[in-house]
């Protein structure tokens, strides 16, 4: 298949953290509004082969796609900007790149060449680059390179991209992001670290033809046109892109500086038809106007980095849009709550969402705040360790089953409510190895689960090892906790409720994966509604 798409390739200087991943989102969204078809893809200059294993305190949420791949948590951004799905091909590692090197050099694809960085590494780099495009045809793939311009890490990306913008041609574009700080003392916007983060990409081979220039204040056009001059771009390619109150603010920003009318006209292109932004800024409207305010506790052993839960923080949002409700998160760390403390610390919150996890620290503060919201008759929401915490908490206090637990938290524990899947029980490797991307769920007809999908089956995205066991599941039902939602291929429990509770639902799977700005997750859009009816504040 013929490869006719355009190309933009988005780097960064200065330093790392100014939002790559939301300016390539912004303008996908952009050009997407203006009817062409877009996708994002992320290439992390990191060793591991995805970030499946990766600590998320060292690098955030892992984010899932549909097909299974574990990636990094800017495709949960792309996604929810662009209510399109991204897939394994979205997200490309230095470590899957080597693999795939040294794979071929274990069969002699090379035919006995030496193998090395140029042209081997970035050669594969760019097939890497061009899969969406030669597979999909999309009018436009845009590529995000991780980390900062000058990193050592990523020198065969940049070297990659200089390659591909001489190739391509005039289907090619490098935007580069970087920073112009205010100097509080002087009182003055400093262009220098612009310019020698430019000056770095130049030495590579690459020059940029678009700047976006992240700032706390407005740049004017002095400042433009000193950034124009010293850096080899026009002024109109100077993008201002000033600190906003939340991250959906981007794409407008973004178009009022014109971004996606600088992409189409270097890239030769005109519009398909008049970007209709109005349901982007419908959804903002309602999230800066709420009508009432709740406060919902998210109760998460990674709490210290807001990074480790961002999908679910993000569909708490669209939800609270969704119901013209402010939500407030109540962040609580889960080895900071026990029994003694829980009612004092859950006292002012209308929802208790307990986050999803692995290993055992923290657990006796997930199942505190389990026990709290169910006895008290909070909302409440479980996700994957969550909805097993919620499990064991039935277990021990209602089913009198005092030594149940997870057989992956304690493993000869003498009632295993939770243990592991069959079919990971051969499995040794870790990376990869998970149930993971989307499954089906049939839903029991006269459940919340079903009152709130308003479908019969559903298809939601997993990561885990461990599942509900069924040989205590018609303990759990006689007591009333029902399995209301069923994987129909092997009878896993994917949701669990509480009768006689105003809203309490545990699910296996992840469903902050799947909200987007445009389309909220049913889950989270029905449980900040049960909130709001637990005792709001009047705004």
């Amino acid at each position: 298949m013929a490869d006719s798409s355009k190309y933009i390739f988005v780097t960064g200087g200065v330093t790392s953290s100014l939002g790559k991943g939301i300016i390539s989102a912004s303008l996908a969204k952009l050009l997407q509004a203006s009817g062409y078809s877009v996708t994002i893809q992320k290439l992390d200059p990191y060793i591991n082969v995805d970030p499946g294993t990766l600590n998320p305190y060292e690098h955030g949420e892992c984010f899932v796609t549909n097909d299974g791949a574990e990636t990094d948590l800017d495709l949960g951004h792309y996604e929810r900007f662009l209510g399109v799905p991204t897939s394994q091909a979205n997200n490309v590692t230095t470590g899957r790149i080597y693999q795939s090197v040294i794979n071929k050099e274990r069969r002699g694809d090379y035919l006995g060449k030496t193998v090395q960085v140029i042209p081997h590494i970035t050669d594969e780099i760019k097939e890497h680059i061009q899969i969406l495009g030669k597979r999909n045809e999309y009018d436009f793939v845009i590529t995000e390179i991780g980390g900062t311009v000058g990193d050592i890490e990523s020198l065969p990306f940049v070297e990659a991209i200089r390659q591909l913008k001489w190739e391509l041609g005039a289907r090619a574009l490098v935007l580069h992001l970087t920073l112009v700080p205010y100097l509080s003392a002087s009182g003055e916007l400093k262009t220098k670290p612009t310019q020698h983060s430019v000056k770095t990409l130049l030495e590579y081979g690459v020059q940029p033809d678009i700047l976006v220039c992240r700032t706390e204040h407005h740049l004017g056009a002095e400042i433009k046109r000193k950034i124009a001059r010293f850096c080899n771009v026009s002024s109109n390619a100077v993008i201002e892109s000033i600190d906003a109150s939340t991250i959906y603010d981007v794409p407008l920003l973004m178009q009022q500086e014109k971004l996606d009318e600088v992409v189409l006209e270097k890239l030769g292109m005109t519009r398909i038809e008049t970007p209709n932004l109005d349901v982007w800024r419908s959804f903002l409207k309602r999230l800066k106007n709420p009508t009432i305010e709740i406060k919902v506790a998210l109760v998460g052993k990674y709490v210290e980095l807001k990074d480790s839960y961002k999908s679910i923080a993000e569909g708490i949002i669209h939800a609270g849009a969704q119901n013209e409700c402010k939500v407030s998160v109540k962040w609580i760390h889960s080895e900071s709550i026990d029994a003694s403390n829980v009612d004092e610390q859950l006292a002012d919150v209308q929802g208790v969402l307990v986050a999803p996890g692995f290993g055992t620290r923290g657990i006796s503060g997930k199942i505190a705040a389990v026990k709290y919201a169910r006895e008290n008759k909070v909302p409440f929401l479980g996700i994957c360790l969550g909805m097993q915490c919620a499990v064991i908490e039935f277990a021990r206090n209602v089913l009198d089953l005092r030594g149940a637990h997870s057989s992956e938290l304690e493993e000869e524990c003498p009632d295993p409510v939770i243990h592991l899947m069959n079919s990971q029980k051969e499995i040794e490797e870790f990376g990869g190895t998970m149930r993971l991307g989307a499954f089906p769920c049939n839903l029991s007809e006269d459940s919340t689960a079903f009152r709130t999908y308003q479908q019969e089956q559903i298809f939601e995205r997993h990561r885990h090892r461990y599942e509900f066991n069924n040989e205590y599941l018609a303990q759990f039902e006689a007591n009333g906790m029902l399995a209301t939602g069923i994987n129909p291929d092997g009878g896993l429990v994917e949701i669990v409720e509480v009768e006689d509770h105003p809203w309490f639902v545990g699910v296996q799977f992840h469903p902050e994966y799947k909200s987007t700005v445009v389309e909220p997750h049913p889950l989270f859009t029905s449980f900040v509604r049960a909130s709001t009816e637990c005792g709001v504040v009047a705004k």
